[in-house]
């Protein structure tokens, strides 16, 4: 098992912070001088410094300015990979998701991410509490959106989405983004590549213990990702697995059938 508050690997962040720090030495300008000249706190600039802050792409192009380090740090703000653009408490699961052959999710709440239209995760991020800066959830919509290309890949893996019938009545965005995103998942359940089943809201079953995501690695190692309040991580116990896809097993067969699944979506969207 890998846990949340396992140490923290070395991020581009961390990088480019590292060359910061160096640069603004090499400039002999202070932390407080640097913050003042650029119109924020000492802090943000310490928190930058190490790693903890991602350095936003205006600032770098601004701090290359004044450091006369022609456009390095801005380079490096642009070459940063996707993934690392995302809440951390999600990297782990992207950096497995795009190579997966297999990926199974249960959820209870939201629509699955690699499932939402735009608007319905930027509502998604929006009620997340504590709030968090209007610039950071649209970094973090984007980034969602982005991972939606695994959906594209060639092969695409093999997928299976079961949901909860409260998400589709749960008006995040009001009542037409979420018949927009219920339009979503009735489109994506005719890719070929994919399985969308819908658990009933009055049906009791497995899965009542919270959401999971299963996924199969291209070395075929077995993988759960499970996510809750503040708490996110990686099993990778084969003993550990194996209950997971035991789970994943019966909730499959406790869940509507694709076929069903699909005319419940039809009835919510009037055109059955």
């Amino acid at each position: 098992m890998q846990p949340a508050n396992k140490p923290k690997k070395i991020t581009s962040w961390h990088v480019i912070g590292a060359l910061l720090s160096h640069f603004r030495r090499a400039a002999r300008i202070t932390q407080p001088e640097l913050a003042e000249r650029v119109g924020l706190h000492e802090d943000t600039i310490g928190s930058i410094e190490q790693g903890r802050r991602p350095l936003k792409l205006d600032l770098a192009e601004t701090l290359d300015e004044i450091l006369d380090t022609k456009g390095a740090l801005a380079v490096a703000v642009a070459k940063v990979p996707e993934r690392e653009k995302l809440p951390a408490f999600v990297q782990d699961l992207v950096e497995h998701e795009e190579a997966a052959l297999t990926l199974l999710s249960y959820q209870n709440q939201v629509v699955p991410g690699l499932l939402q239209i735009e608007s319905y995760a930027r509502e998604v991020f929006s009620c997340l509490f504590p709030p968090i800066h209007e610039e950071t959830a649209e970094e973090w919509v984007s980034g969602r959106i982005s991972r939606q290309q695994v959906l594209q890949r060639k092969p695409p893996p093999i997928m299976n989405f079961i949901l909860e019938e409260v998400i589709l009545h749960r008006p995040l965005g009001g009542p037409d983004v979420l018949r927009q995103q219920i339009q979503h998942l009735r489109r994506s359940a005719e890719l070929p590549f994919l399985g969308l089943q819908i658990m009933p809201t009055r049906r009791a079953h497995a899965g009542l213990a919270g959401p999971m995501i299963l996924l199969e690695t291209p070395d075929h190692e077995q993988l759960t990702y499970i996510e809750a309040q503040r708490v996110s991580f990686l099993v990778d116990d084969p003993d550990e697995v194996s209950v997971y896809q035991q789970k994943y097993g019966m909730l499959r067969s406790q869940a509507l059938t694709p076929e069903e699944s699909m005319g419940l979506l039809d009835d919510l969207l009037g055109e059955s």
